[in-house]
C-alpha cells in the first residue's frame, strides 16, 4: 500500500473538554497510535494553549509523536486560562496544505466549518473526527451527506482510548 501521508490537526481543548464531559479521560499515547493505524496519519499537529506548569504534559505529547503548536494564554480575572487555538489550527493547516494528501480535523467546533468545507471541496479532507457525537456544531453537520461520510467519533472509542 502506498504511503498516504495524511496529517491530523487537533483542537486539544475541544477534544479534551468534550471527552471529559463524557466522564472519561483520553489516553493521548493510544490516540496517536490509533491515528496512525486507522487514518495513516504521518504528522499529528496538536494545538494547545501554553501554560508553564504543563511542561511535563507537552514533553509527553511530543514523546508520543505529536507536534505541539502552542498558543500564548491569558489568565482571566476569574482565574481561568484562555488560549483559543482556532486561528493557529486554520493557519497551520494552510501552511502545510501542499505537504499532505488528506487532512484529518479533530474537533467538533463550528469555527472550523469554513476550513472543513474548503478541504472537502479540494478533495483534501479525510474526515472530521468529532470528540462527542452527541454535542458538536450544527454548522459542521451541514457538510455531511450520505455520499461523503466525513464524520467519525472519538466518543465511540472509549474501550480503545480511555486513560486508565
Amino acid at each position: 500500500m502506498p504511503r498516504q501521508n495524511n496529517y491530523a490537526f487537533i483542537d486539544s481543548q475541544n477534544l479534551n473538554l468534550s471527552i471529559r464531559a463524557l466522564g472519561w479521560k483520553l489516553n493521548f499515547k493510544r490516540f496517536r497510535v490509533y491515528l496512525k493505524e486507522k487514518y495513516n496519519v504521518e504528522k499529528a499537529f496538536i494545538f494547545i494553549g501554553y501554560v508553564f506548569s504543563n511542561t511535563q504534559l507537552y514533553t509527553a505529547l511530543q514523546h508520543y509523536g505529536y507536534i505541539c503548536v502552542f498558543k500564548p494564554t491569558l489568565e482571566l480575572p476569574d482565574g481561568t486560562t484562555k488560549g483559543n487555538v482556532d486561528a493557529e489550527l486554520v493557519l497551520h493547516t494552510m501552511i502545510q496544505y501542499d505537504e499532505f494528501n488528506k487532512a484529518l480535523l479533530v474537533s467538533g467546533d463550528g469555527d472550523f466549518f469554513c476550513l472543513a468545507q474548503y478541504l472537502l471541496e479540494q478533495n483534501k479532507l479525510l474526515k472530521v473526527l468529532v470528540p462527542n457525537q452527541d454535542r458538536y456544531s450544527g454548522l459542521l453537520k451541514r457538510l455531511s451527506t450520505p455520499e461523503n461520510n466525513i464524520f467519525d467519533f472519538v466518543s465511540t472509542l472509549r474501550h480503545k482510548l480511555e486513560y486508565k
